[in-house]
């Protein structure tokens, strides 16, 4: 096994078929190649987050998941990875609902061969590049290489529907750079776009693969954390804080990066559209801000009172 090993990941909980996708794998010509089975779709979302794959070979009978829902969720959750859809459903009208929901291709069970394997893993992984880079210079920020305000809410919008389906939570960070403009009058700009990619850095450091992350302006990042309530995003905001706090200690920049953070958790009787929850988390942004500079006002004052009282 070589370190450009193809990496699949097979979702596939019945394990006579599993065995026969790996047995057919082993015949096809792919060159080398790891698999990775999953029997489960809450699972393979799982391995997703801490692997790294080349394409997703996905049943759509799960025990967790059903049909076209489980393409749904499965391409919310790895959006830049090619999906082979497998159905013992011989429809042709089936399997083009499957491309439409995000699928690069389907086979159907009983009728899959070495050679039509190899075939739909390699065109999948091909269009999915070609894909992705015509995608990537639309909904990309050139400077940070996260998504932009554009790429985000295509992304976000697709996430809130699954979660108004589901039932799913879905929890939004709102984040800005402190004292961007004073970097940029003292240091220059140059050194304003140094500290806009430490904290996406940052940002990507902390959240998942599965979240979606975005830089919608100048100093303003957005989070969009998928099946998290607000419980895990006070969690995440710890280690937001954290990853900041090393990143500080270990620079040699003349300031410290510092991010002013603001969340909204989905709730279905009150969010109808992302630009709602991103304007909550902006309010809640805008209130740890105020909260931060009367705690600053009402510490400056107190120590103004010290002073005078030991005088």
């Amino acid at each position: 096994m070589t370190n450009d090993a193809m990496r699949i990941l097979m979702v596939e909980d019945n394990p006579i078929d599993a065995r026969l996708l790996k047995a057919i794998l082993s015949t096809a010509n792919l060159g080398d190649f790891q698999i990775t089975h999953s029997a489960t779709l809450a699972g393979a979302i799982g391995l997703l987050e801490k692997n790294g794959f080349d394409v997703i070979l996905l049943d759509l009978s799960l025990p967790d998941s059903y049909g076209i829902e489980t393409v749904n969720r499965m391409h919310a959750s790895a959006a830049d990875l090619p999906i082979v859809v497998m159905t013992s459903l011989d429809d042709a009208g089936f399997g083009i609902q499957a491309l439409q929901a995000g699928a690069q291709d389907y086979m159907v069970k009983g009728h899959i061969d070495a050679h039509m394997l190899a075939r739909s893993v390699r065109y999948a992984i091909e269009r999915n590049r070609m894909q992705m880079e015509i995608r990537n210079l639309s909904l990309r920020d050139e400077l940070t290489g996260l998504y932009n305000r554009r790429g985000f809410l295509a992304l976000a919008e697709q996430q809130l529907k699954l979660a108004e389906r589901s039932s799913r939570d879905l929890l939004l960070i709102f984040a800005d750079v402190d004292g961007l403009k004073y970097i940029n009058d003292t240091f220059g700009h140059r050194e304003g776009d140094h500290v806009i990619k430490n904290a996406a850095a940052v940002l990507r450091k902390t959240f998942r693969r599965s979240d979606i992350i975005a830089r919608i302006g100048g100093d303003e990042f957005t989070v969009l954390a998928v099946d998290a309530s607000r419980e895990d995003g006070q969690g995440m905001i710890e280690v937001l804080r954290h990853n900041i706090t090393m990143r500080n200690e270990l620079s040699e920049d003349p300031y410290n990066l510092s991010l002013s953070v603001g969340m909204a958790a989905f709730e279905p009787s009150i969010t109808h559209s992302i630009e709602e929850l991103m304007s909550r988390a902006d309010i809640a942004l805008y209130d740890q801000k105020k909260l931060r500079r009367s705690r600053s006002v009402n510490s400056r004052a107190s120590a103004e009172r010290e002073h005078l009282t030991a005088v």
